[in-house]
């Protein structure tokens, strides 16, 4: 008999061991591993009664809330594949994500429904719920949308019924992600990739039962998934959920509730050091918290280290196709290693290739590549970027870095030019592909520009048709209507041609020279 690996294997294990302990504590509601294990196999009943079952993509278009974590645990007990998506997508962005998964439902936050209709048009066999508006800790009820079930009203199976056991390489996540291409890429997470991912977190910065986090960064991102959520749910922890991010409330949870750690995007560290009195604060709970791996100024660092007097501020390096969390800088090299973003993790590892697959020296930069069992399985239906990305049996991350004498791995360049805002990942040519919609352009090329507050923003250049006129402000607009707020260019400059080495490819490195 196969040996049950699943992740719904991990929450049947803390809820039969501490049934009363807190899983989720949510705008003052919390919910135990008991209640989560018997609400999620309820909803697992609702959803094989619509069919769902094994192999079948479940998609989560919410803000942060217990739901969340329910509908993934609901979808992994009947073998099916939770898929979170990014809710800050246009509607034509979450549409391609439901037709290219085949996603047989959508549980959608109240609050997104007009985005889920505009993204689910003429999709009638897709079984739609939503979670619950929660008005003074009840829910509120469900008039408005007609579409759209409840989530209270599909559980209905037996908060008994055992899960459904799962192979070591089953599917437990869909995540599309940002790629080199127009359009994203669905990566596959097994259950065994999370599990190894959870094992070299717990071994890397030894989280117990008694840790406390706060998940305050969306979680359809493996940073607030999975370099806090998921870990700590391993680990028989507690986690606080915030519905969004707000810095103030942010400092004032982690000063009122003592939590231990949070994982934080550069751009919300820099939001929570702008607050004026963020050093007067009594913060020495946390010692524990991961940055993305964003260089910083040494004073920003002492700031940081005196507001923070307990914590390791872990500055790290890791992909969506890898649950996050590749390399972390320890906490006795953040100075003398600044800049780092430290080195692998347990079980994972890495090499630096020159172009010809062959691997460079200390001090030589190169492409960034990926081994063990925390790597994903390859790209949903396709089949040749799975073969590219794991040319040679390594995966390429497209990243070019070096390392030092000691092993410490500096990320040099993005081979993939992908723009990364506020934790978001942009592909230019994800943004260049509207821009060639308009009748207008002849060429274009989308590039980043440093930004204080987001770390990097879009900025397109643009080739005209002969004889074609268009303003800025009209390309900016077309591309509202069509790609996410965070991905629409901040500024359009206006070229008489792109520049191009001999053979013909855009130089972009020009271009963010210039901008």
């Amino acid at each position: 008999m196969e040996t049950d690996l699943s992740w719904c294997g991990v929450l049947a294990h803390h809820a039969t061991r501490t049934p009363d302990k807190p899983l989720t504590v949510f705008e003052g509601e919390t919910t135990t591993y008991g209640e989560m294990a018997a609400r999620s196999a309820s909803l697992a009943g609702g959803l094989r009664d619509h069919g769902i079952g094994k192999g079948d993509v479940v998609g989560l278009l919410s803000w942060n809330c217990p739901e969340m974590i329910e509908t993934i645990f609901a979808a992994n007990h009947v073998g099916a594949i939770a898929m979170p998506i990014n809710f800050r997508l246009a509607a034509p962005e979450v549409r391609f994500i439901l037709e290219h998964s085949a996603a047989k439902a959508l549980v959608c936050d109240e609050a997104m429904v007009d985005l889920a209709d505009g993204a689910t048009e003429g999709l009638e066999d897709l079984l739609r719920a939503t979670t619950s508006v929660r008005q003074e800790g009840r829910d509120a009820p469900q008039t408005a949308h007609r579409r759209w079930a409840a989530l209270a009203d599909l559980r209905t199976g037996d908060p008994a019924t055992p899960h459904v056991p799962c192979e070591w390489d089953g599917l437990h996540r869909l995540m599309y992600t940002s790629g080199t291409t127009g359009r994203p890429k669905g990566v596959m997470l097994s259950h065994a990739n999370l599990a190894w991912k959870n094992l070299a977190h717990l071994v890397e910065f030894g989280f117990t039962s008694a840790d406390l986090g706060l998940a305050c960064g969306p979680l359809y991102h493996v940073g607030a998934l999975d370099l806090t959520t998921t870990t700590l749910i391993a680990a028989g922890a507690t986690v606080i959920v915030h519905r969004q991010f707000d810095a103030a409330a942010v400092v004032d949870e982690l000063e009122r509730s003592r939590v231990t750690t949070v994982w934080l995007a550069p751009a919300m560290v820099n939001a929570i050091m702008a607050l004026p009195d963020v050093e007067q604060r009594d913060l020495a709970s946390v010692r524990v918290i991961i940055n993305g791996g964003e260089k910083m100024p040494v004073p920003l660092i002492e700031r940081i280290q005196r507001t923070f007097p307990s914590a390791w501020f872990a500055d790290a390096y890791g992909l969506t196709e890898t649950v996050s969390g590749d390399t972390f800088l320890d906490r006795d090299s953040l100075v003398s290693k600044l800049g780092s973003v430290g080195r692998p993790c347990l079980h994972l590892e890495l090499d630096v290739w020159d172009d010809q697959g062959r691997s460079v020296k200390p001090g030589e930069r190169g492409e960034i590549v990926l081994r063990g069992p925390k790597v994903f399985q390859g790209y949903w239906n396709d089949p040749d970027a799975t073969a590219t990305a794991f040319e040679g049996g390594w995966f390429h991350t497209g990243d070019v870095g070096q390392r030092d004498e000691d092993g410490y791995l500096w990320i040099v360049d993005r081979l993939k030019d992908l723009i990364i805002s506020g934790g978001e990942n942009i592909a230019g040519s994800e943004v260049e592909r509207v821009l060639y919609e308009h009748p207008a352009v002849l060429e274009a090329a989308v590039v980043a520009r440093p930004d204080e507050r987001w770390g990097e923003v879009p900025v397109a250049y643009v080739v005209l048709r002969e004889g074609a006129t268009a303003t800025a402000e009209e390309l900016v607009d077309h591309c509202r209507g069509q790609l996410a707020r965070f991905k629409v260019p901040k500024d359009v400059t206006f070229l008489d041609a792109l520049p191009r080495n001999p053979s013909g490819k855009v130089l972009k490195r020009e271009l963010r020279g210039g901008s």
